[in-house]
């Protein structure tokens, strides 16, 4: 049954004026996107499919182009829409952090994080830094590769702190494996660079690790700064 012969009140962008998007389910919003569906599947349905095919959200924005395109009724330029759409959220949360106190916004520095390591195949550690209001100065990749306490050298990591005349900084990296537990090398390694970078007058405020779709895990809320 298409979408349009379904109760009104029960159609996803009605829902949605109506509730907000938040009452939606992940398919429901997605349904939304995709906009029409396939001879003998609404929207919704495809919706549906293409959840259950990559397991997550997470994993849908990142599919490979051809893996994506591999599911009937989905093509290139429906792939181009949604990266599209995943470059405009990684945006508008990036102007989110250069505009305010990144402690008065924890979920949105959670949330860009995610989006910006959790799909990556590598290990990838980055540093976000801060001015003396906490606001975001800026965020570059330290480091691509395997992590040990020697794979990111604290010299360097000083360098840019002054180079980016930084008062405070906030350390992300991500475990391909799925699993947000800190190692033996990543608790040394957030010790030496804390070391290194107090005696320039630099806190490090927190090391986040992402590992898939759950919630990065905070070395400052597990006591570990």
């Amino acid at each position: 049954m298409a979408i349009s012969d379904w109760p009104e009140q029960e159609r996803p962008r009605e829902r949605l004026r109506i509730h907000g998007a938040a009452a939606l389910s992940d398919a429901e919003l997605l349904a939304i996107f995709l906009r029409i569906g396939i001879k003998g599947k609404s929207a919704v349905d495809l919706a549906r499919q293409l959840l259950s095919h990559f397991g997550s959200l997470q994993r849908l924005f990142h599919a490979e182009a051809g893996e994506f395109s591999a599911i009937r009724g989905m093509g290139i330029a429906k792939c181009a829409q949604l990266q599209a759409v995943l470059e405009m959220a990684k945006r508008a949360l990036h102007e989110e952090l250069t505009a305010r106190d990144l402690f008065a916004a924890p979920a949105a520095v959670r949330d860009w994080l995610r989006l910006k390591l959790a799909h990556l195949p590598h290990e990838t550690f980055v540093a976000l830094w801060l001015d003396a209001q906490n606001r975001l100065i800026g965020d570059e990749e330290l480091f691509r590769g395997t992590l040990t306490q020697t794979s990111v050298y604290p010299r360097e990591v000083v360098k840019q702190a002054l180079s980016r005349n930084a008062a405070a900084v906030i350390f992300a990296h991500n475990h391909p494996s799925g699993v947000a537990e800190p190692s033996r090398a990543d608790e040394a390694l957030t010790v030496s660079l804390k070391q290194a970078l107090v005696l320039i007058d630099v806190k490090v405020l927190d090391h986040f690790i992402v590992a898939g779709d759950t919630p990065p895990m905070s070395f400052a809320e597990r006591g570990l700064l």
